[in-house]
């Protein structure tokens, strides 16, 4: 009986090695072009006023301007609450309605059920431009106009979005788990809050973080619903750094970091939840 000596080669790149290195020279390229813009407003919050618009233009500042952030948060603190009690709002209850929601469509057996969904559904094909005025006038009659109320209320009873991606979470958790609730005795709302709720927990944090990076990024309900000031939100508070005849750029790209460090602070923390929430909801129609 004779062996052979297979012989590896081993200078031999991989097979698939020029084309990812093409692959991730793409990706690199694309990810710096879109973290230009981002680069470029860091860069210019800290630059000197005379500096940020200059040709050719400059990344690096002569000199650090830290102060120009303690001057651009001056006054930001009562839209930074506003902004933070918006959000906390608009998360919280709109998990726990999506979340009941999701539930029923997933697990509950009703008359109409799958009618009903497609209703449901199909109201987020409708934009938001064309009930804006009987919206409006709605809100006026009830006494809203000017408070917080018309941006946290119909956002949270309406959640088609989130109801639609824990409908699809709740369909991916083995029946088993449910029927082995009832069978301990558990009631429907039981099973629901301890044995199912936890299961979709990667699919919460998906919605929460959506939710709040679409009620801290909202600046179209303020702007038409609120007259105060007090009232205002983050978004409000840039644009109003923004003069008649002079603008004082290196303050407003100041204020501007200030504002997306929440959502981004947020979005990193729960990246990995993010991702599994969203994949998850996807694994079963």
């Amino acid at each position: 009986m004779t062996t052979e000596t297979l012989r590896v080669p081993l200078n031999r790149p991989p097979r698939h090695l020029p084309r990812r290195i093409v692959v991730f020279a793409t990706l690199l390229f694309f990810a710096v072009v879109f973290a230009m813009p981002l680069l470029w407003m860091v860069s210019a919050s800290l630059k000197p006023e005379n500096e940020v618009l200059q040709t050719p233009p400059t990344f690096i500042p002569s000199t650090y301007q830290w102060v120009n952030y303690s001057q651009a948060g001056d006054g930001l603190l009562p839209f930074f609450l506003n902004s933070v009690k918006l959000a906390a709002l608009n998360v919280g209850f709109l998990l726990l309605f999506a979340s009941l929601a999701g539930y029923g469509f997933a697990r509950l057996n009703f008359a109409f059920k799958n009618l009903a969904f497609a209703l449901l559904l199909s109201t987020a094909m409708i934009p938001s431009m064309v009930y804006l005025v009987p919206q409006y006038m709605l809100f006026r009659e009830m006494g809203w106009i000017d408070t917080h109320y018309p941006l946290w209320i119909p956002n949270v009873l309406t959640p088609v979005f989130g109801t639609f991606l824990l409908r699809q979470a709740f369909r991916g958790v083995p029946m088993e788990l449910e029927e082995a609730a009832k069978l301990d005795g558990a009631s429907t709302f039981g099973t629901f809050w301890r044995i199912m709720l936890p299961q979709v927990k990667p699919a919460l944090a998906a919605v929460g973080a959506l939710t709040f990076m679409g009620s801290w990024n909202d600046l179209f309900g303020p702007l038409i619903f609120l007259n105060s000031t007090r009232l205002q939100t983050m978004p409000i508070a840039l644009a109003l750094f923004k003069g008649e005849y002079f603008t004082q750029t290196n303050l407003m790209m100041a204020a501007a970091t200030l504002t997306i460090l929440p959502p981004l602070l947020l979005f990193l923390l729960a990246q990995k939840y993010f991702v599994q929430g969203i994949t998850m909801s996807g694994l079963k129609g």
